[in-house]
């Protein structure tokens, strides 16, 4: 198979957290999500450039919403399978940098659509968490539409980058482990790119799908990591010298209160994890009989009788 008949597709998912950013923007930060979204820029720039063929898409994980910056929702689906001139006619006047037309349409696109996105932020609610689940399974459904789409002679090879900046919630648990099984299952890699803390949820993400996890030592060296550990595809990186894999953290989150245990009760009929024993099941509301010790009757004493 040719160059030109395999298609490499990158779908970059970045933590857009308002709270989380605006925490490092208080405290004056030098690292902040505009510097951020340059490197993720650079990095798709350079993921375009190493093949004509190369398709990139770029979600936002958002408090509220998962919404795709690249492409645009006045992207045409064909331009996908093109280089967009036909978008680029329509929509822009050009580059007068000299710079590729497309790549200059790209980060328009994806500098307006993350305005829009922080600017109709509301945060009056008790959501504080980032929908990470729900933007992985976008990017699943996304690979999935351009699996429908291309030819019959193309072969379209998937993965996932996901740049990860506030902490894991434990509340979406089941739903993370359903979309990294079904990652798996579509020979799809799932890349991680931490900022802050671990993620025990990424960590298992990439160890289960083969990918790389890594946890960026210094926040404004962002691009020089993207571009040394995740600009290469799988085949390339078995001639590099990456960091070594990390200890991955396979704790479970419990059903009942959400929180990650090491020991814990598991039901024997839907596999529900709790931390405190229940003899019924909340998931699938199974009785289970409960074998007592058996109870020792006390011996009756027999009175003696006074002569």
């Amino acid at each position: 198979m040719s160059a030109d008949d395999e298609l490499n597709l990158l779908v970059i998912i970045i933590d857009t957290n308002p709270i989380w950013w605006g925490k490092k923007a208080l405290g004056e930060s030098e690292f902040t999500l505009s510097k951020c979204l340059d490197a993720v820029m650079v990095m798709g720039n350079a993921h375009l450039f190493m093949n004509r063929s190369n398709k990139l898409a770029v979600i936002a994980s958002h408090t509220q919403e998962s919404r795709f910056l690249y492409p645009g929702k006045h992207w045409a689906f064909a331009d996908l399978f093109g280089d967009g001139g036909s978008f680029i006619e329509s929509n822009c006047c050009g580059s007068k940098d000299g710079k590729y037309e497309l790549l200059t349409t790209i980060n328009e696109i994806i500098t307006e659509e993350i305005k829009d996105l922080m600017t109709k932020t509301d945060m009056k609610g008790q959501q504080t968490e980032t929908l990470l689940a729900g933007s992985l399974a976008k990017a699943l459904c996304y690979i999935h539409r351009m699996n429908k789409e291309v030819k019959a002679s193309q072969e379209i090879k998937s993965r996932i980058l996901v740049i990860k900046a506030a902490e894991d919630t434990a509340m979406h648990y089941m739903n993370f482990m359903n979309v990294i099984f079904a990652a798996q299952k579509q020979n799809i890699l799932i890349d991680a790119c931490v900022l802050d803390s671990d993620s025990g949820l990424l960590q298992q993400a990439c160890d289960i799908t083969g990918g790389i996890y890594l946890k960026v030592p210094r926040m404004p060296s962002l691009l020089q990591y993207l571009l040394w550990v995740f600009l290469p595809d799988q085949e390339q990186r078995s001639q590099l010298i990456l960091p070594p894999p990390i200890h991955v953290d396979y704790r479970a989150a419990c059903f009942c209160h959400r929180n990650l245990i090491e020991i814990g009760y598991v039901c024997s009929v839907c596999l529900s994890i709790f931390c405190n024993f229940s003899p019924i099941c909340s998931t699938c509301e199974t009785a289970f009989k409960i074998s007592l010790p058996p109870v020792m009757k006390a011996k009756k004493k027999k009175l003696k009788l006074a002569m």
